[in-house]
């Protein structure tokens, strides 16, 4: 789960990281107060859940608090589009007001999951304030490793390594090693899957400052964590992923996509999109409903693929085990018919109930072509785009 920069600074706050004094603001009045109050140059922060913002206008620095509000009317109630947004980008509901520091020098460090070693690791580099990825591309020495042991955490002495690899000045030595040992707590103790601040700054007077800060948190880990899932800003997700995430569905729309796909697990979702792209019927979304799905989430799941003005064809693939094909069969009939779709529909269906869920399927009268596999399926869905006008 996605949070805001402000609420990744009150987390930080909160276990003692060093953030520069900052507020939101709801309305451009709020904007021009808060800056009033910290009384110096602020920078106006659009808060949404996508980076590069300031290469489109979403961060500004400002000299006086009636800049702030002019900044700040600019943004509320926009759509910022980013090169991590769709091309309808998402909505600036709210604005941080930070204050503005004086910078030495800008640093970047994460903390994420090696998935390979089943441990938190510690991204460091002299490299901040630019994407890290170029960092890792180009200049793949200036990126420092560190893992944290599961059971013993990360040691303070391999903070301290992080911290002089870091170059930072001496008298910051210890104010950075504190620093690192608390971002690693922040990661352990809320689940989180990522953090990340970039650039994490040494100031004039050689303080270190958590100047922007990104926290994602482990969805499977809300239940250990209400406090956190109240953080959830449903607005910054598409409207279609917001009607699957009431839905309990996990759904993401993609960009250039022809076909829709509805499919049970993610490993097979997501190989299920690698093979229908590899066939050139690019996918229109990522859909898992799951392992336990009911007919009502079957439904709201085909709804929402329908919903999609960019799917041209549907590609069911389903290897059913609790989630019956029965069960999936009937909600897909029943969706068809509430939603008068007329696109063609590719099934593939295995495991159980798979016959009486084919048998559902033929007897609806939709248009529906079945398949004895995901192979099967995508020469299906080639035939079909190229019946309808070719593919890409």
């Amino acid at each position: 789960m996605n949070i805001h920069e402000y609420q990744a600074k009150q987390i930080l706050d909160d276990f003692g990281v060093p953030t520069p004094h900052a507020e939101v603001a709801s309305t451009a009045a709020e904007a021009k107060e808060i800056a009033a109050r910290i009384g110096r140059r602020v920078v106006v922060k659009a808060q949404v859940h996508a980076g590069g913002r300031g290469k489109v206008g979403g961060v500004k620095l400002v000299n006086t608090p009636e800049e702030a509000e002019q900044v700040a009317a600019s943004l509320l109630g926009s759509r910022l589009v980013t090169n991590q947004t769709g091309a309808n980008g998402v909505p600036v509901e709210k604005v941080m007001i930070a204050e503005a520091l004086d910078i030495k020098d800008e640093l970047y460090i994460s903390i994420v999951i090696d998935g390979d070693i089943g441990a938190p690791v510690l991204m460091a580099s002299t490299e901040g304030g630019m994407e890290i990825e170029e960092v890792a591309e180009y200049s793949p020495e200036k990126i420092f490793r560190v893992a944290g042991d599961p059971l013993i955490g990360l040691t303070t002495y391999h903070a301290r390594d992080i911290a002089l690899a870091l170059e930072v000045p001496a008298g910051a030595l210890r104010a950075t090693t504190k620093l690192i040992t608390d971002l690693y707590r922040v990661f352990i103790e809320n689940d989180c899957s990522l953090v990340e601040i970039n650039p994490l700054v040494i100031t004039q007077d050689d303080q270190i400052i958590a100047l922007d800060a990104k926290i994602n948190l482990e969805d499977d880990a809300l239940f250990r964590h209400p406090e956190l899932a109240k953080l959830r800003d449903s607005n910054q997700l598409d409207p279609l992923e917001q009607r699957a995430d009431k839905a309990d569905l996990a759904y993401v729309k993609l960009e250039g996509g022809r076909v829709g796909c509805m499919v049970n697990g993610a490993g097979l979702a997501m190989a299920t999109m690698d093979i229908a792209n590899a066939a050139g019927a690019p996918p229109a979304n990522f859909l898992d409903i799951g392992g336990s799905a009911d007919q009502g989430q079957i439904e709201e799941a085909f709804k929402i693929i329908m919903a999609d003005d960019d799917v041209e064809m549907i590609l069911v693939n389903l290897f059913a085990g609790i989630a019956r094909s029965d069960v999936v069969a009937e909600g897909i009939v029943a969706a068809a018919k509430e939603t008068n779709a007329t696109l063609p529909i590719v099934v593939a269906m295995r495991g159980t109930n798979a016959e009486k869920g084919i048998k559902i399927l033929a007897g609806s009268g939709l248009n529906i072509t079945g398949a004895p596999d995901l192979a099967g399926a995508t020469v299906a869905i080639k035939q079909k785009l190229q019946e309808m006008g070719g593919s890409n």
